[in-house]
């Protein structure tokens, strides 16, 4: 029975260590994404090649386009220089 539960808890232990040492999955902005009618706007933009989008949407009614996040995303501010004469 002893052996049982320090069993159990050596487990428990080992579950958590491995649950809270995960890191959550990073989101990434690939540059093309599969469009359709049956998947709508931006679509599934999972595709780091035109190629392939392409090769993914061959047969399906589906065409690929530039991911709007990537093309458009935040873009970097100049700053103005003020020079005092």
């Amino acid at each position: 029975m002893r052996s049982a539960i320090i069993a159990t808890l050596a487990l428990t232990v080992a579950t958590v260590a491995t649950v809270a040492g995960s890191s959550p999955a990073a989101a990434y902005d690939y540059p093309y994404c599969l469009q359709g009618r049956t998947i709508g706007i931006p679509g599934d933009c999972s595709y780091s090649s035109y190629g392939q989008c392409m090769a993914s949407a061959s047969g399906r009614g589906l065409y690929c386009n530039v991911n709007p996040r990537f093309a458009f995303g935040q873009q970097q501010r100049r700053m103005r220089v003020y020079r005092d004469y």
